[in-house]
């Protein structure tokens, strides 16, 4: 069983308008979830910025990069139109790439095994009614 990688450039924010994080990820729950519960020291931890409030899934790590770094040379305003084009409200979209089964605890969504593991006994889950194209490890070993 081959499992797909769907790269993501993501941009977090601390509230309507606040700071603004751009990021790039093989696996977008796991890094939201990072952000979010602050277990990463960095901007994002420093600034309190928790709210995912814009994605964008990429056939290849290299185009989600390319993608990444030309967001990151935007103008605030232009970033904030982009935002608003599909997010008007900034609702977190957390619950949307987790689906109903979103974790709730200090423990990090786990990635899947590969085939011989024991999704069990090495990690929890991620919760099913997740969209395949969310799933990824960052590169990281199974």
């Amino acid at each position: 069983m081959t499992r797909e990688l769907h790269p993501a450039v993501y941009i977090m924010a601390s509230a309507r308008n606040g700071t603004l994080y751009i990021g790039v990820t093989s696996n977008l729950v796991q890094r939201v979830w990072q952000h979010r519960e602050g277990v990463v020291e960095g901007f994002t931890h420093r600034y309190r910025i928790k709210t995912l409030v814009w994605y964008e899934q990429h056939d290849t790590m290299e185009s989600a990069i390319t993608r990444e770094k030309a967001l990151k040379k935007w103008n605030r305003d232009w970033k904030l139109r982009l935002i608003e084009a599909s997010n008007p409200d900034w609702r977190d979209l957390w619950p949307e790439i987790v689906g109903d089964e979103a974790p709730h605890s200090s423990q990090p969504p786990a990635r899947h095994s590969r085939e011989g593991g024991n999704p069990e006994r090495d990690q929890p889950s991620i919760p099913q009614a997740l969209d395949s194209r969310l799933r990824g490890n960052d590169g990281e070993a199974p």
